[in-house]
């Protein structure tokens, strides 16, 4: 069987220097905190661009705290509107919601999957304060002329990278276009933890400040609490694996691309609909770090078991939208075709740094062979 991603080959190849640096952990007492955090807080933020960067426990932290943080600085008040696409992952969603701030979902461009920025002005009322596009499957969100949107309109943009580490455009990556942004550095992103891990991106050290304050039960100082604030930071021992993955994420994004040049010449089968290639993207400013492969298709259900039965496993991302979620009923009665096709047909291939080109062109030869009708 062809996994659709195999962590432990991942974690394997690198298994010396996390051991390492585990052990350093471990060896030095010190486990919050500690200079493991403040060591890879200083190295995302020197990749990412920018001067800040705040580790927490989580990506949906990564965008609560700081839409918290906005409220704390009286930038953000209750009953704010948000803009968001509507398919995204639903964290991106709870982030606001959370806050008690209203999200406005949005239709995707069907061709990138990404926030259409044509459809934005439409969404924005006098409640509008956030705009928050996702860079969702590792391409970025048009992100000048949305933030020609936002410099209109005054609003704040906080970015969810949460699967676009290192996605770039004219050498600005993702994580610094933004007023701030988040991400997730859970075990099957691009940038994967040995668990769950978050950080902030951003050049607001203002923002940091009550960044750090909210992570930490609301205090700079230990028993000295301005906030209300929660308990989510990123420990020392996810701190030193991530350093130590950082040193290979571009070696990695180069492996996913020779892979997705695989599935991009070779896939044939007019009943898919394969991810324009990035030099025919309405994007074509973005260089595309391919968290995920997502086709579609009207038959899903027969491909995903006619490549089962072949040996690929594949997985769907995401087979219900946000809004016919029952945690957001009230939503239910919103029209967004396109969403709503998109989570009908979308499924992900197998795509990871440790997938051979032989196993790549296994599963070209898989999705050629399927026949509508022949389960």
């Amino acid at each position: 069987m062809i996994k659709f991603l195999d962590l432990k080959t991942i974690n394997h190849d690198m298994r010396s220097e996390l051991l390492e640096a585990c052990a350093r952990v471990i060896d030095s007492g010190w486990y919050i905190g500690g200079v493991e955090l403040q060591r890879f807080e200083q190295e995302f933020a020197v990749y990412c661009g920018v001067k800040f960067c705040v580790g927490v426990a989580n990506g949906l932290d990564a965008l609560s705290l700081t839409l918290r943080a906005w409220k704390e600085l009286g930038r953000l008040r209750d009953g704010d509107e948000v803009i968001v696409p509507a398919n995204t992952y639903i964290a991106s969603v709870l982030a606001i919601t959370e806050n008690g701030l209203v999200p406005v979902l949005v239709e995707p461009d069907p061709a990138t999957y990404n926030l259409n920025v044509s459809n934005i002005e439409s969404a924005i009322t006098l409640r509008t304060k956030v705009l928050l596009p996702v860079h969702l499957y590792g391409l970025l969100t048009d992100m000048p002329a949305l933030l020609t949107v936002a410099k209109k309109h005054g609003l704040l943009v906080l970015e969810d990278s949460a699967q676009s580490h290192g996605a770039t455009h004219q050498g600005k990556k993702a994580g610094a276009w933004g007023d701030a942004s988040g991400f997730s550095f859970y075990p099957g992103k691009n940038l994967g933890a040995l668990g769950d891990a978050g950080a902030i991106t951003t050049n607001d050290e203002e923002l940091v400040q009550v960044l750090r304050a909210l992570r930490n039960y609301g205090s700079h100082e230990k028993y000295q609490n301005i906030y209300r604030g929660v308990n989510s930071r990123l420990d020392e021992l996810q701190a030193a694996v991530l350093s130590v993955k950082l040193k290979y994420l571009d070696a990695q994004t180069a492996r996913r691309r020779e892979i997705v040049d695989v599935y991009l010449q070779g896939i044939k089968n007019p009943n898919l609909i394969l991810p324009l290639p990035v030099d025919k993207c309405v994007q074509e400013f973005a260089e595309h770090v391919w968290h995920l492969f997502v086709i579609r298709t009207a038959h899903r259900d027969e491909l995903q078991k006619h490549l089962q039965d072949n040996g690929v496993q594949t997985l769907i991302h995401y087979p219900v939208p946000i809004h016919k979620q029952k945690a957001y009923t009230h939503m239910s009665g919103l029209s967004l075709p396109i969403t709503e096709l998109i989570h009908d047909e979308v499924l992900s291939l197998p795509l990871g740094p440790t997938l051979t080109l032989e196993e790549a062109w296994k599963v070209v030869s898989a999705c050629n062979s399927f026949r509508v009708g022949s389960i």
